[in-house]
């Protein structure tokens, strides 16, 4: 999965097509998905990756999806055995509640603000972490817990992943990322903790055309990009 080289020998991560970039998604893959809702959903990576076929799918994201679209086409489809998730119902999310009072799919609920968390620790190398959210909830059952500063606490671990599927406003060839105002949201630290950042760009810009200053993620943690208007 490393990055393509032009015929000059320098670094190109631009990839033909959506269905390329995500051919070689394994069977039993965890797979991060960007997006808040709909906002920075990477919708075309979704749907390629359903037509691509991997199946036994762990999917980590802030939501289960709605209608039958994005995440929901593939929970529709039988794709997902596990999720990862903040908000499993949400508005239109009837595929997931379905599939899960079927007792057909596996469901994590951690607070958002851990979710987000785990994936960062997993990015910055971190072993674990102590938390007080979800301290003396459903959520800390099983789990080591222990009094820090007078506040009880929970340990929680990185979520690390073969796959991160996000969606950005604008990239270079090299994999730089600029982002649209809350399309941002959890895609700078999925992209850190993946094994392969796969990347829907709007557009794809010449190299410079980016203020550094304005470079959300930067292109080391970037394998594919695929321009997608």
């Amino acid at each position: 999965m490393r990055a393509q080289a032009r015929a000059d020998g320098r670094i190109d991560k631009i990839w033909p097509s959506l269905a390329a970039a995500v051919a070689d998604i394994r069977d039993g893959a965890t797979v991060l998905v960007g997006g808040f809702g709909d906002a920075g959903a990477p919708f075309g990576l979704l749907h390629a990756l359903l037509d691509q076929g991997a199946r036994d799918l762990t999917i980590v994201s802030n939501n289960a999806g709605s209608g039958e679209v994005g995440i929901a086409a593939l929970l529709k489809a039988g794709r997902v055995a596990r999720i990862v998730c903040s908000f499993p119902k949400t508005s239109g999310s009837t595929v997931f509640e379905e599939l899960y009072r079927a007792g057909r799919i596996e469901l994590e609920l951690v607070p958002q603000g851990t979710l987000a968390e785990r994936m960062r620790a997993a990015g910055a190398g971190i072993g674990a972490f102590f938390t007080p959210t979800g301290a003396g909830t459903m959520l800390a059952e099983g789990k080591e817990t222990r009094i820090l500063d007078g506040r009880e606490q929970v340990l929680e671990y990185p979520i690390h992943a073969d796959v991160a599927l996000i969606r950005a406003d604008r990239a270079d060839r090299w994999g730089n990322l600029v982002y649209r105002k809350t399309a941002r949201n959890f895609a700078p630290v999925m992209a850190t903790a993946a094994r392969t950042t796969i990347v829907e760009a709007r557009q794809i810009v010449p190299l410079g055309a980016l203020d550094p200053e304005a470079v959300v993620t930067p292109g080391v943690f970037v394998r594919r990009i695929v321009e997608t208007g």
